[in-house]
C-alpha cells in the first residue's frame, strides 16, 4: 500500500473509534494485531490485543458523550504511520478507571506508530501519555475542578447570605410626607457590597436620611452595613443633631468594627414644615441640591468616615429647600461605573445631568439610571451596589 493509503488506513481507524464502531474496528485491525502500550488496567491478563483494544474502545464509549478525535499531524514512512492527536469527551455516563462521571470534558494529547501490514493495521506503538499518567492526569484535574466547584459554591452561599443581610437591611416603606416626594432606588451588583439607605420618624415630625457605604464585599460589608444601619436608628432617637449622631456611632463602631474597614455616610435631618434640611457627612459623596434652570450645588460638610478613629467631630450645615427644588444622595457605583473603554462616569457628568433632568416631573433616579445605562452600553456588568435617593419638594408651599 502506499503512503496516502495508510493514512487514510489510520484516519479510518480514528473515525472508528470516535463512534465506537467495532465492526470498522475489526475490520481494520489485522487478525494478530499487538499493541504496544497497555490501554486499561487488567485487560492485557484476559484478553488478546485485539479484543483488548476493542473493549477499551467501548469502555470510553460508555463512559463519555461527544467523544472527539482532532489529528493534529501525522507523517508516513514505509510500512508505518506517525500521528499526533488530541482526545476529547465530557465523562458524564459511568465510571472509568475509577473515577465517578462529573459531567466535565476530559481531555489528553497523545502519539502513536501504526504499523501496516497487508491492508491492515498490524501494530501500534503509543508515544507520550500511558494509562497510568493519563489517570493520575485525569484525577488531578477532577480534584482540582471539584475544589474549585466547591469554593464557587461557598462564595455564593456567602453572597446569599449577604444579600439577605442587605435586604433584610433595607427600610420596608418610604414616608409619605405632605408636600414632600422621597424617591429610594436600589439596584445590588452581583457581587453585594455595603450600601445602604434608611429613614428615621423623629419627634416633631422631622425625618432622617441616611445614605451610607460600608468599605469591602459579600457578608463582611453586609455585616457592617447591617450594624452600622442599627447603631444609627439607635442614637438618632435621642438627638436632632446629624453631627452628633455620627459622633456617638463613630465611637461606638471603632470599637467593633473589622480592621481596615470603614464606613461612610451621608445623615441629614429635615423639618418638613419649614423645608429646612441640616446635615452632616462622615467622607461620603457630597449629595447635590438642584433647583430649576440651575447649576446643581453640592452639600458640603466636613467629617471622617466611620469606624477609622475615636473622637471625631462632624461638621453640621444646612439649607432650606424651596418650592420644585430637590437633593439627591447616592453612592459610589454610579459614579464608579465604567463604560467599554473604561473611561468613567464620573462626578462632572453627574452634577450636569442632575441639572439637566432637575424640572422632570418623573422620579430623578430613573432619569439617571436611564442616562447611565447609555453611557455604558450592552453587556455592562455593574461593579457596583448603585443607590439613590431623591428628596424633592412639591411645586407648592401651600
Amino acid at each position: 500500500m502506499s503512503a496516502e493509503e495508510n493514512v487514510a488506513l489510520v484516519r479510518r481507524l480514528f473515525e472508528a473509534r470516535a463512534q465506537a464502531d467495532l465492526d470498522a474496528i475489526d475490520e481494520i485491525l489485522a487478525p494478530e494485531f499487538v499493541v504496544h502500550t497497555k490501554l486499561l488496567p487488567g485487560q492485557r491478563s484476559n484478553l488478546s490485543d485485539r479484543e483488548a483494544y476493542k473493549r477499551s474502545v467501548a469502555e470510553y464509549s460508555d463512559a463519555f458523550s461527544n467523544v472527539r478525535f482532532l489529528i493534529e499531524d501525522q507523517v508516513a514512512g514505509g510500512d508505518k504511520v506517525v500521528t499526533r492527536f488530541s482526545v476529547s469527551g465530557t465523562h458524564d455516563r459511568r465510571e472509568i478507571m475509577g473515577i465517578t462521571p462529573t459531567g466535565r470534558e476530559r481531555s489528553y494529547m497523545t502519539i502513536v506508530i501504526q504499523r501496516i501490514e497487508g491492508g491492515k493495521i498490524a501494530e501500534e506503538w503509543g508515544v507520550g501519555t500511558s494509562v497510568s499518567e493519563l489517570r493520575e492526569g485525569w484525577v488531578a484535574t477532577w480534584q482540582r475542578q471539584e475544589q474549585e466547584r466547591i469554593e464557587r459554591e461557598r462564595i455564593e452561599q456567602e453572597l446569599q447570605v449577604a444579600r439577605r443581610i442587605q435586604q433584610a437591611s433595607l427600610p420596608k416603606e418610604v414616608p409619605t410626607i405632605k408636600g414632600w416626594q422621597i424617591s429610594p432606588f436600589y439596584q445590588p451588583a452581583r457581587e453585594v457590597g455595603g450600601d445602604f439607605y434608611d429613614f428615621h420618624l423623629l419627634s416633631e415630625g422631622h425625618v432622617g436620611l441616611v445614605v451610607g457605604d460600608a468599605t469591602g464585599k459579600g457578608v463582611p460589608a453586609a455585616l457592617v452595613m447591617s450594624s452600622t444601619r442599627s447603631m444609627l436608628r439607635a442614637v438618632a432617637r435621642a438627638s436632632n443633631s446629624p453631627g452628633e449622631v455620627l459622633e456617638q456611632v463613630n465611637d461606638l463602631l471603632v470599637a467593633d468594627i473589622p480592621q481596615n474597614m470603614f464606613v461612610t455616610c451621608f445623615y441629614a435631618i429635615l423639618n418638613p414644615k419649614s423645608g429646612r434640611l441640616v446635615y452632616a457627612n462622615a467622607g461620603h459623596d457630597l449629595p447635590y441640591l438642584c433647583s430649576q434652570g440651575e447649576e446643581a450645588e453640592e452639600l458640603r460638610a466636613r467629617g471622617m468616615p466611620l469606624g477609622l478613629m475615636s473622637g471625631m467631630r462632624y461638621e453640621e450645615n444646612e439649607i432650606t429647600l424651596q418650592a420644585a427644588e430637590a437633593t439627591l444622595f447616592y453612592s459610589d457605583g454610579l459614579v464608579e461605573a465604567h463604560d467599554p473603554e473604561r473611561v468613567m462616569f464620573g462626578f462632572p457628568r453627574l452634577k450636569a445631568l442632575v441639572a439637566k433632568h432637575a424640572d422632570e416631573a418623573r422620579a430623578l433616579g430613573d432619569s439617571l439610571m436611564e442616562e447611565l445605562h447609555l453611557f455604558v452600553g450592552e453587556g455592562w456588568e455593574q461593579e457596583d451596589d448603585i443607590t439613590l435617593v431623591t428628596l424633592r419638594r412639591s411645586a407648592s408651599l401651600s
